[in-house]
């Protein structure tokens, strides 16, 4: 498979469970190490890279499993992010600050992050993320255990983030209805090989997707 992403584009990474998409973000921010194939930014070469090395060439990105550190607070979750990627101490604060208020979760800046409902930890690890001012997010599930509430209120804030912060956003998620009002392309995966890719309407009625998601049976001789 090949997969582009460029500043300023929202891509829908989408596909049947056990497809491939979270190993493709894990080869991509280096938690996994190719076996062949390159990963580059801009030219420069990052496969096989360690996660903070790529981290630190712009590449930020959410888990499936929310990560947090649970006993530090929400605000020094976000604080943490900043400092580390050089950040001085009073403009991470200002940082964190700034992306709780955008994320609605001022109210819960003092608060453990290990005590807070799966909805806000969500909100908070993407904080986190942008707290790292990155030129790639890739966001692995953001809305999932989330109600059509806050699913909506995610959409709406992820919709303002390339223009907003110059930046380009990869999204997996099983959420349809999100991933069709959000995203401007689509890359399709279905055991661990591309099989669409394209603007959201004529993804959507590629027959292959089609047939991928509603598990009909491959023709004979397919891989």
């Amino acid at each position: 498979m090949s997969l582009t992403l460029a500043t300023g584009e929202i891509v829908g990474l989408i596909g049947p469970n056990g497809s491939g998409k979270t190993t493709l973000v894990n080869v991509l921010t280096g938690q996994v190490k190719p076996i062949s194939g390159r990963v580059t930014l801009d030219g420069a070469d990052l496969t096989g890279l360690a996660p903070r090395a790529i981290a630190l060439h712009g590449v930020a990105r959410s888990f499936q499993i929310v990560r947090l550190f649970n006993n530090l607070t929400v605000r020094e979750n976000v604080e943490t992010a900043a400092l580390t990627h050089g950040a001085g101490r009073r403009a991470a604060k200002a940082k964190a600050d700034a992306l709780l208020a955008q994320y609605g979760l001022t109210a819960s800046a003092h608060d453990l992050a290990g005590e807070l409902n799966y909805g806000a930890k969500r909100r908070v690890e993407i904080a986190r993320a942008l707290a790292a001012d990155p030129r790639f997010l890739l966001l692995d599930e953001p809305a999932a255990g989330m109600n059509e509430d806050e699913s909506e209120a995610l959409l709406r804030l992820l919709a303002t983030l390339p223009a907003e912060r110059g930046l380009g956003l990869l999204i997996i998620d099983h959420d349809m209805r999100l991933i069709m009002r959000l995203c401007h392309r689509l890359h399709v995966l279905a055991s661990g090989r591309t099989i669409a890719e394209g603007d959201v309407e004529s993804v959507r009625n590629e027959p292959v997707v089609i047939e991928a998601y509603l598990g009909a049976p491959a023709e004979a001789g397919d891989a």
